[in-house]
């Protein structure tokens, strides 16, 4: 049993969720935060056996492409300094996946 700890830009998780749940995996989203661009994420926490982390690993794949985004620059220093009013173009996306064994599950219903 392996638990996988995938953390998601916010864009990304709502397809992602219905990809794994139509591919019969079941996931807990957790909101949460940081980043480069300090812009929302999601934390799935996703329990499977170990044969099927590959087949959860593509799903996540498939749904979690990076992208560019322009963005309009951080203001930082002094209000005196000219900032440069164009956007910055930045590549976001993608996940993060942590593997884990897992000793005991147990279902509880």
């Amino acid at each position: 049993m392996k638990l996988l700890i995938a953390i998601v830009q916010d864009y990304d998780a709502n397809q992602l969720l219905a990809a794994l749940g139509q591919a019969g995996f079941r996931a807990t989203r957790i909101a949460s935060s940081g980043g480069f661009l300090r812009t929302g994420n999601t934390t799935l926490l996703i329990g499977t056996d170990a044969a099927l982390v590959p087949q959860a690993l593509s799903i996540i794949e498939e749904n979690c492409r990076e992208r560019t985004e322009a963005v309009p620059p951080e203001i930082v220093g002094d209000l005196h300094e000219w900032y440069p009013p164009n956007l910055v173009e930045v590549v976001v996306g993608g996940a993060t996946v942590f593997i884990l064994p897992v000793e005991r599950f147990e279902r509880i219903e």
